[in-house]
């Protein structure tokens, strides 16, 4: 008897495609075929996916590109990439199909609904996509790396969490070192390539602090290419310690030592603050699609693990003040700690793939 397969389909962006890596990865260990679906867009993602996962291109588009010719072949292209993907599935049936979101996303799902094939759906977000809100009325179950999950009515999830790379794993529940009269690190991070609203504010805030609170911090700070400069140079000529780059690869490693996390709200961004646990200053980029920034740090901020600032109400003086408020406070900045730590899913991975393999088994 041949391997059972799974059919993982996913579009084109870090959130939807790292979660479906981290699933392809364990699935082949546990002796399973994968296949990704994807379409050429999705296709230049694929290089850290393993060897042994058949990479399958289909026919996909989506209505917000284009001018008026492209939007009115979008259904047709829909069509013939379900159509696609439909033949394929019946000459080599799939145990279970699993979305990840993205317009990529969609004829695999199509296609596994057609032919009545065990399906589910990962939502990254605190908001469905709009894929996988198509879909959630027609799956199987739903997998939520955000919690809560703004869901339709009557529709229910999982809490699975995102899952996280190896290096935050590495570095899961590491002992975090309360604030105190010693060094202190801040991590500054607004996604791969920094944040405009960060590096106009944060540098400021962190000069207004007390000088007795100030001279013991230490900031990494990530800041895009164009803020590059003046970020440092104001760093600089303040006295503050700080390296400024425009992408760390070692952000794990800065995060495990860091006393405060000043961050955007990305759902990759929240995993590995909440698998590593750090106490964390929130401001969530306002033009998110369906403000899923701000919902996906609603649950950390309930569990106290988090201050959130909507970016409307964000300026240094009062950035500078919760900065004070956790690192003037130890037992407080302990708290937000394991309040994080115990919001996180560490094992969203493993989690993932019992969903996978209870729906397997169900088919069968």
């Amino acid at each position: 008897m041949s391997a059972p397969l799974l059919v993982i389909a996913a579009g084109g962006t870090g959130g939807h495609m790292f979660p479906a890596q981290a699933l392809a990865e364990a699935m082949l260990g546990r002796g399973w075929r994968v296949r990704l679906s994807t379409d050429a867009r999705g296709a230049r993602y694929t290089g850290g996916f393993p060897q042994a996962v058949e990479i399958e291109q289909v026919q996909a588009a989506t209505f917000a590109r284009g001018g008026l010719a492209a939007k009115a072949l979008v259904p047709f292209k829909l069509a013939a990439g379900v159509v696609s993907a439909a033949l394929k599935m019946r000459r080599d049936r799939p145990a279970v199909v699993v979305g990840f979101g993205g317009y990529p996303s969609i004829p695999a799902l199509a296609a596994a609904r057609l032919l009545r094939l065990p399906c589910m759906i990962h939502e990254q977000n605190g908001v469905l996509g709009r894929v996988n809100r198509l879909f959630a009325g027609h799956v199987d179950a739903i997998a939520c790396g955000t919690w809560p999950t703004d869901l339709p009515q009557g529709v229910e999830g999982v809490h699975t969490g995102n899952p996280v790379r190896a290096a935050v794993l590495a570095r899961a529940g590491a002992p975090y070192v309360p604030p105190g009269d010693y060094p202190m690190s801040v991590l500054v991070i607004g996604g791969s390539q920094g944040a405009r609203a960060l590096s106009d504010n944060v540098p400021a805030a962190i000069a207004a602090l007390p000088e007795d609170l100030r001279r013991h911090l230490r900031v990494s700070h990530q800041a895009r290419d164009e803020d590059h400069d003046r970020v440092a140079a104001f760093y600089d000529g303040h006295g503050i310690r700080a390296e400024v780059q425009s992408f760390f690869s070692d952000v794990p490693a800065r995060m495990a030592e860091a006393q405060l996390v000043i961050s955007r709200a990305g759902a990759s961004s929240l995993a590995d603050l909440t698998a590593i646990g750090r106490p964390a200053i929130l401001i969530p980029y306002p033009h998110a699609a369906a403000d899923h920034q701000t919902a996906n740090a609603r649950g950390l901020v309930e569990a106290g693990g988090a201050i959130l600032i909507p970016e409307s109400m964000l300026d240094a003086a009062t950035l500078a003040e919760h900065i004070a408020a956790i690192l003037s406070n130890p037992e407080a900045a302990v708290q937000m700690a394991h309040g994080a730590l115990a919001h996180g899913r560490p094992d969203a991975t493993e989690r993932l793939v019992e969903m996978v393999e209870t729906l397997a088994r169900k088919e069968g």
